[in-house]
């Protein structure tokens, strides 16, 4: 068996603890190549019977014989091109084991607005402390509605009912409940949660379906004064339609570690607006990551020699 890994920000570098780990997984005979530029993975691909990373579509293409390929990241909608698609290949992501800093970085996107750190850090000034004090709220008691219930989703609702809050949830799929969480409705439900929802949390993945599905008639539903968090992918929210909403008060403030253009242009109103915090895509950050990763491949590549099935497989033609 012939590994190819590719290196990403998510698994820079591959330690020989875990360099034999996946070859252990792997099996006698396996071999693991690293290719870092364009043109060696390209050459790499062409035999490879496994690949760990992510690879251009023109590099994917060149693949002949490929069983499995395991995306770093969790999202998957930047490489599931036709040819992925209708192929025979098995792909694996991330799927479920970033949701604890993606949850994590959510809560301080919501608290940088809540207790008005942003305007603090921004200009740093006695003179707003009364403007501050003014602004703030408590996340105790209000209720946090969450939109995608996978393990995103389901890191942020415990960590907003260690907060005190109510969580509310919609899936298109029917997922297993959480604990005190009452229910996990079906998008029907979506604007009821809109319109109950003080904190309106984005833990969806990009598809044809939700490419967009934030626009002006979703901010209409919502309360005038919700906060909307997204840390998944910034298509999600049509960006001038927010822009729009917060100008109107539609909405109260916005915490965006990804947006609509990404990246943001130098210059953006998001990234001065009074009420809203932006990131650049950074909560996908954590030095735990790497190693959960790892781990999954080689249990997956075990798996797969005894015919098992695998862990955090993407359904390519839903699209997560």
């Amino acid at each position: 068996m012939k590994i190819l890994y590719t290196p990403t920000l998510s698994v820079p570098a591959l330690g020989a603890e875990q360099r034999a780990g996946i070859l252990e997984a792997a099996g006698p005979a396996a071999v693991l190549v690293e290719a870092r530029d364009l043109a060696h993975q390209r050459a790499e691909v062409a035999d490879a019977d496994v690949l760990f990373g992510r690879v251009p579509p023109d590099v994917f293409a060149c693949q002949r014989r490929l069983r499995y390929y395991h995306a770093l990241g969790a999202g998957v909608d930047s490489i599931l091109t036709p040819e992925l698609v209708g192929s025979d290949v098995i792909l694996a992501s991330e799927k479920g084991q970033v949701g604890v800093h993606l949850a994590e970085h959510a809560f301080a996107l919501l608290l940088g607005l809540t207790r008005g750190l942003h305007t603090a850090l921004r200009d740093p000034d006695y003179r707003h402390r009364e403007p501050i004090r003014r602004e703030q709220r408590e996340l105790y008691e209000q209720t946090m509605g969450i939109v995608g219930f996978g393990g995103t989703g389901r890191e942020v609702a415990r960590r907003a009912l260690g907060f005190g809050m109510q969580v509310l949830a919609v899936d298109v799929e029917a997922v297993a409940p959480e604990a005190g969480v009452p229910a996990v409705w079906k998008p029907d439900r979506l604007p009821e949660l809109l319109g109950a929802s003080d904190v309106v949390v984005v833990a969806l993945p990009l598809t044809k379906a939700t490419r967009h599905l934030f626009t002006r008639d979703l901010f209409r539903q919502m309360r005038p004064g919700a906060v909307l968090i997204n840390v998944t992918r910034g298509e999600i929210v049509y960006g001038p339609d927010l822009l729009a909403a917060l100008d109107e008060g539609l909405i109260w403030g916005a915490g965006l570690d990804v947006t609509d253009p990404e990246p943001l242009p130098p210059g953006h109103r998001l990234w001065t607006h009074p009420r809203v915090i932006v990131t650049p895509h950074t909560a996908g950050g954590s030095p735990r990551r790497a190693e959960r990763a790892v781990a999954v491949f080689s249990e997956n590549l075990r798996r797969l020699r005894t015919g098992r099935p695998l862990l955090a497989l993407i359904d390519k033609r839903q699209g997560y």
